[in-house]
């Protein structure tokens, strides 16, 4: 297995199944309805919503960053954390969908990338291509976390 199937592999896990930790970023919104992701259940905590929304924000941002857009966001601006306006079911369907194609996307840009490209800086002053791709990994499984007690906090 080449390193980039490893990536492919772990971002898979992270993001669909598998990882031994516990629920993925799928499993763990399995089940959730448009009215408990709006719910705000943890006093100064963002939603299961907006927590659908920031993940796509950064893999989306993981994928621009390999094709050679340095994607700026600012930190804790409505860009990073776009909030959820619409709270029907229609429009839950249609964050966890979009949520799915920005994936896919980024699943496809890392199968296109050189292997050689891995220990190379993303773009100019940032991560290596390697710590970038696994800290997206590591962001999903963060706020997987994060997913998993707001829905404990539901009830």
């Amino acid at each position: 297995m080449t390193e980039i199937e490893k990536i492919l592999d772990q971002l898979k896990r992270a993001y669909e199944g598998g990882a031994w930790h516990g629920p993925s970023v799928r499993e763990v919104l399995a089940g959730v309805s448009a009215q408990q992701a709006h719910a705000h259940p943890l006093a100064n905590a963002h939603s299961i919503w907006e927590l659908v929304h920031h993940i796509a924000v950064w893999e989306n941002v993981g994928r621009r960053r390999l094709e050679g857009d340095r994607a700026e966001i600012d930190i804790s601006s409505p860009e990073d954390w776009p909030p959820a306006d619409d709270t029907s079911e229609e429009a839950w369907g249609q964050a966890k969908a979009a949520l799915d194609r920005g994936h896919e996307a980024l699943r496809e840009a890392i199968a296109d990338l050189e292997e050689s490209r891995l220990n190379e800086p993303i773009l100019p002053g940032l991560s290596t291509v390697y710590v970038t791709l696994h800290g997206v990994i590591q962001h999903d499984l963060y706020h997987a976390g994060q997913i998993a007690m707001l829905k404990k906090a539901l009830g």
